[in-house]
């Protein structure tokens, strides 16, 4: 689509391509140039918008969990190599299985 740029009227963006990008009154738009270009970015509100407060909650919640099993040592690593990840991985699985077969026996 093409729009003609006039010296008194403001660029318009046509209701089509509003349509096509989703773009709803009231939202905000960035502009950018570079080399000659113009990006038109719609501006996204700020990460504290994005969730209720009771989302909020949940989630300091569980980092607030992952953090105390992080200090009572409930973790494993880092490993230096792929190869040692898995071999501890490998590790973990043989010791479980022969769990599994003491309980059942």
């Amino acid at each position: 689509m093409t729009v003609t740029v006039k010296n008194k009227t403001p660029l318009v963006v046509p209701p089509a391509v509003r349509r096509q990008a989703g773009l709803k009154s009231g939202d905000q738009l960035e502009f950018k140039v570079s080399r000659g270009v113009i990006t038109i970015v719609p501006k996204l509100p700020p990460a504290a918008d994005e969730y209720t407060a009771a989302q909020r909650q949940v989630i300091d919640r569980g980092i607030a969990k992952g953090l105390e099993e992080i200090r009572k040592g409930r973790f494993h690593g880092p490993f230096k190599t792929a190869g040692a990840a898995i071999a501890h991985l490998q590790s973990l699985s043989r010791s479980r299985k022969k769990a599994a077969v003491r309980k059942s026996s």
